[in-house]
């Protein structure tokens, strides 16, 4: 088999075995952490905190957020931002929900150096930006979040879906698909946790002795269109194995789980 027929079979195997033994018991410690938190089974609370002031030079800059003004840091949780983003998508206002999105998504990393603020500035600068968020949030009404993200794919510099699928979650909270699972983020940690999987998976089957596979399909990003469908089938699907089970509910939002497994590791 050649290096593509490898990576199927994988995935394959994947979309069979879902998550193991060790990692339920791992996301089990975790829904024991933090189950009052996220007692109605959503990450609707999972809250990130940022620093306003760092991101001055920014615009358009959504009211609902503390103002940039404001001395010391602020937080905000994933319903405000969803709340944030259906206000402004209502108002056609795509690029407030981006920034909306950006932020929450940065939170307090990068930002002491500016390269948060620095980089979310190229981003809004880009020629044919808007045009590119409106297509992207037509395709996931019209069509499916693989379709949504293969229209932002590789199209405004230095704007990759460890960011642009945050703004295609939080789009989806409003706008459904078409067809299809709904958007989930994905970024690098994400796609390191899908990769230790893989790579398990492919040595026991011998699909991937060495990893090699596992390592190329689940890069550190630019993951292509193809690779994000198979990501929402797997977490949807894993989020249905996950409830009722070690002690968490029993209908699991697949983006609980990404938020779990976002935070959660084991050997």
């Amino acid at each position: 088999m050649n290096r593509q027929d490898r990576a199927d079979a994988v995935n394959r195997e994947m979309a069979s075995r879902l998550l193991p033994d060790v990692a339920l018991r791992a996301l089990g410690r975790w829904w024991n952490e933090n189950a009052v938190t996220y007692a109605d089974g959503t990450p609707s609370a999972h809250t990130v905190r940022y620093t306003p002031s760092r991101w001055a030079q920014i615009t358009p800059w959504p009211s609902a957020l503390t103002p940039t003004s404001h001395i010391g840091d602020a937080w905000v949780s994933r319903a405000e931002v969803t709340s944030i983003v259906a206000d402004a998508l209502r108002r056609d206002a795509v690029m407030e929900a981006l920034v909306a999105t950006y932020v929450w998504g940065k939170g307090k990393r990068g930002t002491p150096r500016g390269s948060g603020p620095a980089t979310l500035r190229k981003i809004l600068a880009a020629e044919g930006l808007d045009t590119a968020l409106a297509t992207a949030v037509a395709a996931l009404c019209e069509h499916s979040s693989r379709e949504a993200y293969a229209t932002l794919h590789q199209q405004i510099p230095e704007f990759g879906p460890s960011f642009f699928t945050k703004f295609l979650y939080f789009a989806g909270k409003t706008l459904r698909p078409a067809q299809g699972p709904e958007p989930l983020i994905l970024d690098r940690v994400l796609s390191l946790r899908l990769r230790s999987l893989a790579a398990t998976v492919g040595r026991e089957t011998g699909h991937d002795a060495d990893g090699s596979v596992a390592a190329w399909v689940w890069a550190d990003w630019n993951w292509s269109p193809h690779r994000y469908e198979v990501y929402l089938s797997f977490l949807h699907a894993a989020a249905h194995q996950m409830a009722g089970t070690h002690g968490w509910p029993s209908d699991v939002a697949p983006d609980l789980l990404e938020c779990a497994l976002f935070n959660t590791t084991w050997k």
